[in-house]
């Protein structure tokens, strides 16, 4: 699993994935050499909150990118800059988008609905980004909304998720103390952010578990 900040991890999927017969191994990003995830029976590439295209002043991007390249044909799966940095590695483009601080539903295609992302339907999930990606060549968009169009897709055995199925909504203070910064510059209220996991925690950390026994059980 390739991590960038410690509080964004595997969340509530962690016990699943387990559960599953997988050994869980995190990776993190400048610290770790991310090269060992080539060859893993499965990747997952979590968020952080850095821009995905941004290798001037994050040059370990471009061997997660990398990496990814070397993974076109295994199981990966990426939750937010980890979606963003598949789009790159497919060939697509990342750029600003509407930002999203909150939870919020996504709107599933029909492709999307069929997918594992069909127990997330009408359940708000965690957002947390400002940037979007464009659709990659052969890749099948699986959700979207209002605030971006595209909010996840499919290529070959790659899953892409912008928003955070993973977060676990009991751990929302890790979030708003380690995005403290980015919070008081968007001007979103912390206590927003706690009232929200509190009235769709349950529903949501259901949905996401959901969501990755599917996925998992696909492959």
């Amino acid at each position: 699993m390739i991590r960038f900040v410690a509080f964004e991890d595997l969340g509530v999927w962690e016990a699943e994935i387990r559960a599953h017969g997988y050994e869980v191994r995190y990776l993190d990003v400048g610290v770790d050499d991310v090269v060992q995830a080539a060859g893993a029976d499965v990747t997952i590439v979590l968020g952080a909150p850095i821009d995905a295209p941004d290798t001037t002043n994050y040059p370990v991007l471009a061997d997660v990118r990398s990496m990814l390249e070397a993974r076109r044909d295994r199981p990966t799966l990426g939750v937010c800059l980890g979606a963003q940095l598949m789009a790159l590695a497919a060939g697509a483009i990342v750029g600003p988008g509407t930002r999203e601080v909150g939870f919020d539903t996504v709107d599933l295609t029909d492709a999307g609905h069929d997918s594992a992302l069909g127990p997330l339907a009408g359940t708000p999930v965690l957002h947390w980004h400002a940037d979007t990606f464009t659709l990659p060549s052969g890749a099948t968009l699986l959700a979207g909304n209002a605030a971006n169009a595209h909010q996840a897709f499919s290529l070959g055995r790659w899953l892409a998720v912008q928003f955070h199925p993973e977060a676990d909504p009991e751990a929302i203070e890790r979030w708003v103390i380690g995005h403290t910064g980015d919070l008081r510059a968007w001007g979103v209220p912390a206590s927003d952010l706690r009232r929200q996991a509190r009235e769709h925690g349950d529903a949501a950390t259901m949905a996401g578990i959901r969501m990755i026994r599917d996925w998992l059980r696909a492959l």
